[in-house]
């Protein structure tokens, strides 16, 4: 895969960070229209689960983003799971998402 935008890269870094931090099964982070970033990781409560792009997004939201610019979800996974692309897509038709392994590297891109 080519080399990423350093903006693009970022959001990557971002979501291994808080992936390693929390031991969560995903690191996920966002950016939204004004060039702000959120992070999150999976939340597993009994009440509430959340993949952590859907985390990720709902801090956006919640702080008021309108749209996102771009994200990126690191997994083990080989996809990006239709609730999280889902999530993404509520704010923005045409953001890439960002499918990047535990050591950082772009596999795939959702657009």
């Amino acid at each position: 895969m080519a080399e990423l935008d350093p903006e693009d890269a970022k959001i990557v870094t971002l979501a291994r960070s808080v992936r390693a931090r929390i031991g969560a099964a995903e690191g996920a982070a966002v950016r939204d229209i004004d060039g702000r970033t959120y992070a999150a990781g999976t939340v597993r409560l009994p009440s509430l689960r959340l993949t952590a792009l859907q985390a990720a997004v709902a801090a956006a939201v919640a702080s008021g983003a309108t749209g996102l610019e771009a994200a990126a979800v690191v997994t083990a996974a080989v996809e990006v799971d239709g609730e999280s692309v889902a999530a993404v897509r509520d704010l923005s038709a045409a953001a890439p998402i960002l499918l990047a392994d535990s050591t950082g590297a772009v596999r795939a891109v959702v657009r």
